[in-house]
């Protein structure tokens, strides 16, 4: 089955081919065989392609919108150009989309339904940066493949609607949840999911037996405690913007700072939050940016007090979830990282880590130093008792999978 892997944003989509069946999920041989990412949709269109030959191929294109953007992506997948094989539309077997959120209806990915779509427009007031635009991907699909391509929606919440109630809920008015719904829904979820999947097939462990804490460390970034294969807690809440520290977002703040410096500012209520969405974490802390490289590129050439600071800032934070989250798991057998910084920055994993020796985890330069652009292992030492691993996440290949298992359950195939 080929599947064509969406990710709509406001401007932006990525999208990967994935070849893929039941045989090639169980012996992890799938075949990726195109990838890239369309950006500045509504003008003239920066479109990065790789095809079959991982070579990186650009185009410029006036798109309009997504529904241009993916006729454009349809017509290139099977192209000649693509190396793909594909050579019409009837190749392309189904479509599986990420879709931020599915608040409290979706515990799993589903096939598209018009009654799924109704409830993906229904949490758009939980999620309205995201779940919009991952709805006109949806459609745009629908009017390029047409109705008769399956298409099934992989939810960034699902994983974590395995949470515990005294873990989802707040210490607020309960008629505030039966009501309105506030409550933690988490996100990351399809790369916890995949990163936990991947370390079990990397140790040979059973679902069952996985007792991990798996730091998802980006431009967002979230952590979660899984037991037996189950989200039990994770970092962000209701909404993105709650837990660690990230590029731009403040992580956890005490709710009153909002109001007072709505005053003092003389800002709305919208406008401080998206001070926080946009103008905070590594970004607010540092004045520079919000792109970790940067930041330790401007901690050693300049001795940067701010880049230092938050460097510091964004490992103290995940030092204290990781803590607190083996504390309530009654202790783990891994810390896993994931995500651009989590994959790529070795320096960061060993700040966070430094000081859990306590835990019986200890870190091998050497082997950490060597496990960036990809690569994935063990970076603890031997007698470690509790280890530290780099997986690198997949998120695009768990949706493709999901879609097969999904569309093929119902067709009997």
């Amino acid at each position: 089955m080929h599947v064509l892997v969406l990710n709509a944003g406001s401007a932006t989509l990525k999208f990967q081919v994935v070849h893929t069946d039941a045989d090639r999920i169980a012996s992890n041989t799938d075949q990726k065989l195109a990838r890239g990412t369309i950006e500045r949709i509504g003008g003239e269109s920066v479109i990065t392609v790789r095809g079959s030959d991982g070579v990186a191929r650009r185009h410029v294109a006036p798109l309009r919108d997504v529904r241009a953007a993916v006729e454009w992506l349809v017509a290139w997948c099977t192209s000649a150009e693509s190396g793909t094989g594909l050579t019409s539309r009837a190749d392309l077997h189904a479509v599986g989309h990420r879709v931020v959120h599915g608040g409290e209806s979706f515990a799993r990915s589903v096939r598209i339904t018009p009654e799924v779509t109704r409830v993906i427009e229904e949490m758009i007031e939980f999620a309205p940066l995201h779940n919009p635009h991952n709805l006109a991907g949806i459609h745009a699909a629908q009017r390029a493949l047409g109705d008769g391509v399956p298409q099934v929606a992989v939810f960034d919440t699902a994983f974590h609607q395995t949470l515990p109630e005294h873990a989802y809920l707040y210490a607020i008015p309960y008629p505030l949840y039966r009501r309105h719904g506030v409550r933690r829904y988490g996100f990351h979820g399809t790369s916890h999911r995949s990163v936990a999947y991947r370390y079990r097939g990397l140790t040979g462990k059973d679902k069952g037996d996985v007792r991990i804490i798996t730091l998802h460390l980006g431009n967002g970034c979230s952590a979660c405690a899984i037991v037996g294969g189950e989200s039990i807690d994770t970092s962000m809440g209701f909404t993105p913007l709650e837990g660690l520290v990230m590029g731009s977002r403040s992580g956890d703040i005490d709710p009153a700072v909002l109001d007072y410096i709505a005053t003092k500012e003389g800002l709305s209520l919208p406008q401080v939050e998206a001070l926080l969405n946009t103008q905070s974490g590594l970004l607010g802390i540092s004045g520079l940016t919000n792109d970790m490289r940067d930041l330790l590129a401007e901690a050693d050439e300049h001795d940067d007090r701010r880049a230092k600071l938050a460097i510091q800032l964004f490992c103290w934070r995940a030092r204290k979830y990781i803590g607190a989250y083996l504390a309530a798991m009654g202790g783990a057998d891994a810390i896993v990282f994931a995500g651009g910084i989590g994959e790529n920055a070795p320096r960061i994993r060993a700040e966070i880590l430094a000081d859990f020796a306590w835990a019986g985890l200890r870190v091998d330069a050497v082997r950490n130093a060597a496990l960036i652009g990809g690569a994935e292992g063990r970076f603890s030492t031997e007698d470690s008792r509790l280890e530290a691993w780099v997986v690198p996440t997949d998120e695009e290949l768990l949706i493709a999978r999901d879609t097969c298992r999904i569309v093929s359950a119902s067709t009997g195939a």
